[in-house]
């Protein structure tokens, strides 16, 4: 058995939790003024520097296949597309903390989809739909995520990769 090493005075620190104000504004952009996240039902459950988590219910309005009840491959796409951009704004927020909430929710104006790549790798088919994503890299004008679209028992179903525009 290995002695317990100190922890290096070189690791990165651990991502500081956002305020109350801006995970609230953040959700009120994302949730409510972004209409078409509205039409997929898409809400953030989790919302943190160094990743984000969403849900989408199913419902009649999102079927693909009629046959067997499967969501339409354009509902996974717009809806990691939208989690990655997410993602992206909690970088943003986390790199500039220092800022107070309300201007930090300004900074996202400029920010759009340059590149989009979804694998399908499972049917949809569920109840219900968690939604990954992580930025792997945030750039002074681009970053770059990954997405995951997971079923009901966590299952991963599709996956997806993307680069925003930040500046």
């Amino acid at each position: 058995m290995h002695p317990r090493r100190p922890k290096s005075k070189y690791a990165p620190p651990a991502p500081q939790a956002f305020e109350p104000a801006f995970i609230a504004g953040l959700k009120a952009i994302f949730e409510e003024k972004i209409v078409f996240n509205q039409v997929l039902g898409l809400k953030i459950t989790s919302l943190a520097p160094d990743g984000v988590v969403g849900r989408i219910d199913m419902k009649p309005d999102l079927v693909g296949h009629y046959a067997y009840n499967r969501i339409h491959g354009g509902v996974i796409s717009a809806g990691l597309d939208a989690m990655g951009g997410l993602a992206v704004m909690a970088a943003i927020g986390a790199k500039h903390l220092d800022e107070p909430p309300e201007q930090r929710l300004h900074r996202f104006a400029k920010l759009g989809t340059i590149d989009l790549r979804i694998d399908y790798l499972r049917p949809g088919i569920g109840s219900h739909f968690e939604l990954r994503a992580q930025v792997l890299r945030l750039g002074s004008r681009v970053a770059t995520t990954r997405m995951e679209f997971l079923g009901p028992d966590g299952q991963i179903m599709s996956a997806g990769a993307a680069a925003y525009i930040v500046s």
